[in-house]
């Protein structure tokens, strides 16, 4: 997803993380809107450095306890609510059981490449603030898959489910080679594993999409798993045309695929008041949702109900995420939205579902999946 920065470092203390979740957010969400001017007056790279830094200073919190009525299966995993941190925020595997703490489900890292690579030139990330939006080009910029494999190793024990997404580097030779290795390297350290073949930010790297290019990868990819190897997921763009989309779902279903991630950042333009609207790279947050939530409905047609959905691109409330729910898919994922809503957005949706599944007489997630799919 989207590489930017939420504007809270250091808003939290070690105290408040032992304090309970309600009032940890609620100071948090209170103390929001006072800290994002100033935030925003930084450059969006710098401030995302700093908010790592911050979090990295924090002790790490306990993942949220499994709700009844949140907790879902997914891809023989047991979440304990369905709302995911998305790819792109912690890339290199800094933090995500503190993100965990936050409130968040779950937690994907990277996007991971098996050489490390500074990505594209700057300035490569723009806020576009009026339209509670971002364009942004980074390009992969990562330290490595072996770097993010040793500091995960460390980790290893803490409760709580991390994903990592790979990657292929921008001037490699073969690139399916690349995913392979991504899934040698890092399944030892994953709850499950996300191919992303859909950032428009390394050029070409959309084309594994086309059916013959994806049906080779997936084919890579599955044998590099092995029988005994983590979920694999694969994160598709929402550019695509209907003859793709019914490709992508008939191989993604013969390869056995776990699960679909729709959708990453769009290459469209919708009407925008920003003046950074012109700059090229993949747009996300507000504007992304109707086109993202129209893609799930498609996949999920396509693959006959039959293969979980990963909503992901423009969620910032509990209606729009029950509203992707309903369109089919079993878990969200959130990233843009942060930077406009604060550190308690997690917390605040996954609240707010519940009501509504209250509301509508639904027992659980897994009843209120799919229910408005035609």
């Amino acid at each position: 997803m989207t590489p930017i920065e939420p504007p809270w470092p250091l808003i939290e203390s070690a105290k408040d993380f032992d304090a309970g979740a309600t009032r940890r957010h609620s100071a948090a969400m209170a103390l929001y809107p006072l800290l994002r001017p100033l935030v925003f007056r930084l450059d969006g790279e710098r401030a995302h450095r700093l908010t790592l830094a911050g979090l990295k200073l924090l002790p790490v919190g306990r993942p949220p306890a499994a709700d009844p009525l949140l907790a879902t299966r997914v891809a023989g995993l047991d979440f304990p609510n369905p709302i995911g941190l998305a790819a792109g925020f912690d890339k290199d595997g800094e933090v995500p059981h503190t993100m965990l703490g936050l409130g968040f489900g779950f937690a994907e890292l990277g996007t991971l490449t098996p050489l490390p690579q500074e990505g594209n030139p700057r300035p490569r990330l723009f806020r576009l603030a009026e339209d509670e939006a971002v364009i942004n080009r980074m390009g992969f910029n990562n330290g490595g898959q072996l770097a993010a494999l040793a500091r995960l190793k460390t980790q290893a024990g803490r409760p709580g489910i991390i994903g990592v997404n790979i990657g292929a580097n921008k001037d490699s030779d073969d690139r399916i080679a690349d995913y392979a290795r991504g899934v040698t390297t890092m399944a030892s350290v994953a709850s499950y594993l996300t191919v992303n073949i859909s950032s428009p930010n390394t050029p070409g790297l959309r084309a594994l999409q086309d059916a013959g290019a994806l049906d080779a990868l997936l084919d890579a990819i599955m044998a590099a798993r092995g029988p005994k190897g983590p979920p694999v997921f694969l994160k598709v763009a929402p550019d695509l045309e209907p003859a793709d989309i019914d490709d992508i779902a008939r191989i993604a279903i013969e390869r056995r695929i776990d699960a679909l991630i729709v959708s990453n950042t769009t290459i469209g333009r919708p009407r925008l008041k920003s003046a950074f609207a012109g700059e090229n790279g993949g747009l996300s947050g507000a504007p992304l949702r109707d086109l993202a939530q129209q893609r799930l409905a498609d996949f999920y047609k396509a693959t006959g109900k039959a293969m979980p959905m990963i909503g992901a691109g423009g969620i910032a409330s509990a209606d729009e995420a029950y509203a992707r729910i309903r369109a089919g898919a079993s878990l969200i994922q959130l990233y843009s939205a942060l930077v406009y809503h604060g550190p308690g957005l997690a917390t605040e949706i996954a609240a707010g579902l519940k009501s509504l599944l209250i509301r509508d007489g639904f027992k659980s997630v897994d009843e209120a999946v799919g229910v408005d799919a035609t």
